[in-house]
Parts: structure tokens; sequence; C-alpha cells
């Protein structure tokens, strides 16, 4: 080989290595198993951000469920090595913030169009992700809960498939038809099920919104446990199940609820939008999605995940990190993902792609959580969020399982969150 040959590789090997140097790689928590479809599309979807990005390298983290990550990211972050980029609860927000452990995006936009694409977002969304007025979260995989129907059964019970009830009185009278008893008085079909276990605060406030009731304040500072309205939604919840047996008694899994509608043993039932894209692949019947039924207004709280950007870390991997979380909320791309897993796309520009304008229009029903926005309400989310929740799903369970009346229930978890709260209202 001659020497001018030599130097000429040489040379391409040396740049080479310096373009690898220079790649900027970031760790990603996602809160997922290791392993299973979900996994597989962010580790492609990290694959294809990289093609486009040849300086930043992405490697996916996957954190288990959210209450894993949560605890694995704030351990991470007290050892001085977090990740640079996570998608955790977005209630966690506060949680976040008081651990010092993010930074805003107000201080990673740099002009006038990142600006813009930071208020791109759906209002109700930002709802959970702002605070003291910046930005703390991205939307992502976020949700709502949905009221879902087993046409099939509405018409055995003679009711209209296509008229799901508006009302929880209209609710309660089509559990009544809807619930199926053997010779033996064992209940066979449930009329309805709504999960109160895994998130039983969520599906609450689902009922307390439509009671007209909310749940804290703006700031995350007080709740609002054991006021006259929340207590009414809380007893309406123990009436299905206690008095008019309708609803399964004690409390009822959150992974179970699902299966159960897609066995037909429960014919009404109340779960996350995130759940659509299952439900459509398995059920072999017609079913119907709606937003849930109100008593004085309608809505529900939005729920899921956000991204954030962690502070201990370098400017270089923030930024790069940053420029992730934009590529994995374009339009195109969480139109996919909301088509994928039903979870909302989170922008108005994300629906009006051709992928979801055809999906819509083939199966509409993916468009009611969307539609539904227009009268959901924050999540619950305070400082202490874990704790604070703690003390009302505590307080849910007595109720539902008999141990304490609703209003004793709701008054000792209105007692435990101001004692958790006091340190934080200044």
């Amino acid at each position: 080989m001659s020497n001018i040959l030599k130097a000429t590789l040489l040379l391409a090997l040396a740049v080479a290595g310096v373009g690898r140097a220079e790649a900027t790689e970031i760790s990603f928590y996602f809160p997922i198993a290791v392993g299973g479809p979900v996994a597989k599309s962010i580790s492609a979807l990290a694959a294809d951000f990289e093609k486009s990005n040849p300086d930043i390298r992405v490697k996916p983290i996957y954190t288990g469920t959210y209450k894993d990550s949560i605890v694995k990211a704030l351990t991470a972050h007290k050892s001085g090595v977090p990740p640079d980029a996570a998608v955790l609860f977005a209630v966690d927000m506060y949680t976040l913030i008081d651990a010092n452990a993010i930074v805003a995006f107000d201080d990673l936009v740099a002009n006038a169009d990142e600006v813009a694409w930071l208020r791109g977002f759906y209002p109700a969304l930002m709802t959970n992700s702002r605070a003291a007025g910046q930005t703390w979260g991205i939307p992502f995989q976020r949700s709502t809960i949905l009221l879902y129907w087993n046409k099939n059964l509405f018409r055995q019970a003679g009711l209209d498939p296509e008229r799901p009830p508006a009302n929880w009185a209209e609710m309660a009278d089509y559990a009544r038809k809807l619930t199926r008893r053997d010779a033996s008085g064992n209940t066979t079909q449930w009329g309805v099920q709504i999960p109160s276990s895994g998130f039983p605060y969520w599906l609450f406030q689902g009922l307390a919104t439509g009671n007209g009731a909310e749940l804290m304040n703006a700031a995350g500072t007080r709740t609002f446990f054991d006021k006259p309205a929340v207590v009414e939604a809380l007893q309406y919840w123990v009436n299905l199940s206690r008095e008019q047996r309708v609803h399964p008694p004690g409390i009822v899994e959150w992974g179970n609820t699902p299966n159960d509608f897609l066995d037909g043993k429960a014919a009404m039932i109340w779960t996350t939008s995130g759940n659509l894209g299952n439900l459509k692949a398995k059920a072999g019947f017609d079913f119907g999605v709606g937003m849930l039924p109100g008593n004085k207004r309608f809505g529900s709280p939005t729920g899921g995940g956000n991204f954030y950007v962690f502070r201990k870390t370098t400017p270089a991997r923030q930024k790069a990190a940053f420029r992730f979380i934009q590529w994995m909320v374009a339009p195109e791309r969480t139109a996919r993902w909301g088509i994928d897993s039903g979870y909302i796309a989170v922008s108005p520009a994300a629906w009006e792609t051709g992928a979801m304008k055809d999906y819509v229009k083939s199966f509409p029903r993916a468009a009611v959580a969307r539609d539904q926005l227009q009268q959901a309400v924050a999540e619950l989310s305070t400082h202490e969020n874990q704790r604070v929740t703690r003390a009302l799903n505590a307080g849910l369970a007595a109720a539902l399982t008999g141990a304490k009346t609703p209003q004793q229930a709701l008054k000792d978890a209105q007692a435990e969150a101001e004692r958790i709260l006091l340190p934080y209202q200044r």
C-alpha cells in the first residue's frame, strides 16, 4: 500500500472518529416494560429519529409502570445521573418541580417558531403541563376517560344501541336493564363497571367533575375532597353497587375491566381512551364510545404522560433532548401514535394530517376523546401528589367496601391532604 493511500485511509478514519465523538447520546425513560409492541414502536421511532438527526443518538430505557418510572427518575436525579428526557405522568409535574429535577421548556425555546410550537397543543392538555407561568411538560400519550358500551347487549335489553346514557340517572336506569342474574341470583352481567384500583382517584374525578366539583386548586396547594358535591359523587358510585346492585361490589380491578367488557361480563365500562386501540383490535362485537355521562355538567379529567427534560445534564444534551421531543410530537408522528394506541393526538395540527383524517373517517369513535377535551379539566395534581392521591384512594376504598360512609371517608382524606399540603400554603 502506498504512503499516499495509507495517509488517505488514516485521514478518513480520523474524520469518522471525530464524527462519532461529536454525536450527542441522550437517555430516554419510557414507562413500559421491556419487550412488547409498544417498546418496539418506541425503539423504531428512536431509530427513525437518528436517521434524520445523525448527530444525536437516543437510548430508550424501559422503566416499567408510571409509578416505577417516577421513582427511578427521581433516584437517578438524586444520584446526579438522571435521564436526559423521560415520559412520566403529567400529574408528577409538581413533584418534579419541587425536586428541582426538570427544566422549563420556556428556557429551551430559542426563536419565535419554537415559542409558537410551545403554544400549539390543546389547552386542556396544558393544564397539567404548566405551573407558575412556565411550561414544564410536553403532552405525549394523553387521554380522557370514556364510556364504552356493548351495542349487542343494549339491543338485548331493549335499549337504543346508538344512544348511550346522557346523565347519571340514565346511566343507573340503563345499568338496571343491562344487569343479568342466573336462577341462583348470581350476577352474570353487570350493567356498569368503573374500576377502583390502579387509578381510583382518576375515575372518581370523572364522577366529581360530572357533578360540577373540583378536587384541587390550580396551584396544587389545596384540595376539596370533603365538599358536598364531591361527597355526592362518591355516594352515587357507592349506591350503584351497594343499593342498586348494578355495579360490582368492593374494589374493581383496573386491569380486569377491559377484559370483563370483552367477555360480556360488563355491558358499560369507564376506562381510558388509551384502551381504545386494544378494544378495537379484540372486540368481537360492535361497541360504542361516548363522553362520560354527567349530573350537573359533562367533563373528564385528562390523563396520561408528558415529556420532561432533566436539569442535571449538560446543555448540549438538553438541547438534543428538546430536538428529540419536538420530533416525537410532530403532527405526523403524534397522529400515528394516536391511531396505533388510542391516545389523543396532542395538537390540532395532528388531526389535520391525511392519516388522521382518513382514520377518523373510517373509525369516527377515535375523535370522541379529542372532542371531550372541550369539557375536560386538569387531572388531580398537587405538591406531594403521590401522598395526597394515596389519601384519597384510601378514602375511596373505605367507602366502596363499606368500611366508612362516603362523607366520613372524604372528611378523613381531606384532613390528611391538608396536613400534607400545609407547608405549601403560603
